[in-house]
């Protein structure tokens, strides 16, 4: 069955929270909205949005604000899925494992789809599974390519993207390891 995310929200229902989140976290830094939007790459009014709950953010917004904090996305959002440009992931669980968190999520890419997704801090890396469909993804320079049963893994501190060939949508299992700053 093919899912449309066309008019749909970035964040699934349950997903309220975020802004306060992201306002409580900002403060902790001691980063101005300012300042947060220029480390995040994102316009100040994007943000601000963001934080008063009035924009439902994309999945790349949530990664960039995310990665200028030095977080895991699941620092913002809980179970229920998110989605890109292109891409769902909905969160499984969350592992924490001393000096690095584990993300495990459910990854669903249209066929024929492509997104391009911010770099995350540095040493993170990301580990996808394919299940169904045939996926390139990786750093935008040199994508690794996976059908059904097979792996790729890459260091994701740069930007990277997710390409569904033609002709089947690609169900797979996303890790991504976050080592604490």
């Amino acid at each position: 069955m093919s899912r449309s995310s066309e008019g749909r929200p970035a964040l699934a229902a349950g997903a309220a929270g975020v802004g306060p989140r992201v306002t409580a976290l900002r403060a902790e830094r001691g980063l101005s909205l300012s300042e947060l939007a220029r480390r995040a790459g994102v316009g100040k009014a994007t943000l601000s949005g963001l934080e008063a709950g009035t924009r439902n953010p994309t999945l790349e917004t949530l990664q960039a604000v995310t990665s200028a904090l030095g977080l895991p996305l699941a620092a913002l959002v809980g179970p229920g899925a998110v989605r890109g440009a292109a891409v769902e992931v909905e969160l499984l669980r969350v592992f924490d494992d001393g000096p690095v968190t584990y993300e495990l999520y459910r990854l669903w890419l249209p066929a024929g789809t492509a997104q391009t997704s911010p770099a995350h801090h540095a040493g993170v890396t990301e580990h996808i599974t394919v299940f169904a469909g045939t996926l390139e993804a990786g750093p935008v320079d040199a994508p690794l390519r996976a059908g059904p049963g097979e792996h790729v893994e890459w260091a994701a501190d740069t930007a990277h993207g997710y390409r569904a060939a033609p002709g089947a949508d690609v169900h797979a299992g996303l890790l991504i390891r976050y080592p604490r700053p």
